[in-house]
């Protein structure tokens, strides 16, 4: 289980549930749809209506933030384009924490551009804040099937900054083998959600 049982037993959690089943998921027949790791599954869920909702980015900043506050990350980010809204939006939901406002966000390209950040000293594919001096970092992601597009950020940041990744936050965990390969890589995997939590 991905779920921690603080977020889980949150008043916010189940009302977080039902706006995925409303706007996020689609049940289809066996394998009617393509994932973007290029599996086939009957479950299909998009995730960009529910963080572009006013009341879906809400909940969204206020269960994530019940994970971040445990870590306190310097930073937020992941790979374009799930994470850049999830990433505006934790920063946002940071700003009314207890412990203070510091997070600050980042995008990861999936292919660089042949820049860096000019003003920020960042590597060419990674944008945003500057992680030039380093920091902690957590990872986000919406939509969790094979952990490889948040791999794929992890290992960018560790080669090409000073950053310590604290963990890997997902909205969804599909439920297909992610979690294990985080584990394998020795990275900390969490998800405010379950595959089964949405279909079960």
């Amino acid at each position: 289980m991905s779920v921690s049982e603080k977020i889980r037993n949150h008043q916010s959690w189940p009302r977080l549930v039902e706006m995925v089943k409303k706007v996020s998921y689609l049940e289809g027949s066996e394998n009617e749809f393509t994932l973007a790791s290029g599996r086939k599954s009957r479950h299909f869920f998009d995730m960009k209506p529910l963080m572009m909702d006013p009341e879906g980015s809400t909940l969204l900043a206020e269960l994530m933030e019940i994970y971040l506050d445990d870590l306190e990350p310097d930073f937020v980010g992941g790979l374009e384009l799930g994470a850049v809204p999830l990433t505006a939006i934790a920063i946002t939901g940071n700003a009314k924490s207890t412990k203070g406002s510091k997070r600050k966000g980042f995008m990861v390209r999936k292919e660089p551009k042949g820049r860096g950040g000019r003003k920020t000293s960042n590597p060419p594919g990674i944008e945003g804040t500057s992680l030039a001096e380093g920091g902690k970092i957590v990872v986000l992601e919406d939509v969790t099937t094979t952990g490889g597009s948040a791999i794929k950020a992890v290992k960018m940041i560790k080669s090409e900054t000073n950053c310590e990744i604290l963990g890997v936050l997902a909205i969804l965990d599909r439920e297909e083998g992610g979690k294990e390969a985080f584990n394998d890589a020795g990275i900390p995997f969490e998800s405010l959600l379950n595959l089964s939590d949405i279909a079960g």
